[in-house]
């Protein structure tokens, strides 16, 4: 007994891996008594579990840990980032290719936004990716209405406090103005619920359309509406030094309903993919 507590890993992080659900999500579940080892219910997830282990969640077997994966996916407006919707709206899940493996999203992007949405197959990777730790900046092109100046748009590079929240200082470059609105493109390494639009507004002004071109090193770049592409195994290595064989290369099923291409990810991406018009030019929690 006692050998067996100190190998393998905790539980929390083999579903999580296996992509079923963040840790703090499988916790949740084991509290609800959905989860069992070896028959057993568990009551806490303080257990180390090993490979040979029979987990079973909502009484069907967990596949083992695939190797981790990542895929770009060009969100469209108007659809929710999360696995179910208490309102009953349409979400990413419902538009992404029935032969995606089960994924989760890194991040979100609002229901009005669009643009680059990195999904992955597994949960270390997603809470990775995530953290501030990490430092990856988030590019957005931002139109606004209005008649920024560089000057109204400084009190953004300081940092702002709206409601009593602190927003990091942002890069911020102004890069035209066509009619009553302004193009901005802004970089931030935080990505607080709707972080750009609050901080807009704070400025007597209003966002109209926000589209993330990258995140990190990942961009959007020629991408279209819809599509889904996965990264290369070569990219993963040199970007987040993961080690994988790499996948059968397989055809992935057109995204419904527009049917947009699925291709895979060149190192060393083209510049974001979003004109100054602000023209398109342009990788799951599967559906039950």
């Amino acid at each position: 007994m006692t050998e067996k507590k100190h190998e393998g890993e905790r539980i929390a992080k083999r579903l999580s891996r296996a992509g079923v659900a963040s840790r703090r999500e499988v916790e949740r579940m084991i509290e609800a008594g959905r989860v069992s080892v070896n028959g057993k219910v568990l009551e806490s997830p303080a257990l180390n579990v090993l490979p040979s282990d029979r987990i079973l969640v909502d009484n069907k077997p967990v596949a083992v840990a695939e190797p981790a994966r990542l895929w770009r996916y060009y969100k469209p407006k108007g659809l929710v980032s999360t696995n179910n919707d208490e309102k009953g709206r349409e979400t990413i899940f419902d538009r992404l290719p029935d032969d995606l493996p089960r994924v989760m999203t890194v991040g979100r992007l609002d229901l009005n936004s669009e643009g680059l949405l990195l999904l992955t197959n597994d949960g270390e990777l997603k809470r990775r990716l995530e953290l501030p730790s990490t430092g990856w900046v988030r590019k957005y092109r931002v139109r606004i209405n209005g008649y920024p100046t560089n000057e109204t748009l400084e009190p953004l590079r300081k940092g702002v406090t709206i409601e009593g929240e602190r927003f990091q200082p942002m890069s911020v470059v102004l890069d035209r103005q066509q009619g009553a609105n302004a193009w901005l493109t802004i970089g931030l390494r935080e990505g607080r619920n709707r972080e750009i639009r609050r901080a807009i507004e704070s400025l007597g002004m209003t966002v109209n359309r926000l589209i993330r071109i990258s995140y990190g090193p990942f961009q959007l770049a020629e991408m279209k509406l819809g599509e889904v592409d996965e990264i290369r195994p070569k990219v993963l290595r040199d970007q987040l030094g993961i080690e994988r064989p790499a996948p059968v290369e397989r055809k992935v099923a057109a995204t419904k309903p527009t049917g947009p291409r699925v291709r895979a990810v060149r190192p060393g991406s083209a510049s974001p993919g979003i004109s100054l018009r602000g023209k398109k030019r342009g990788g799951k929690t599967r559906k039950k």
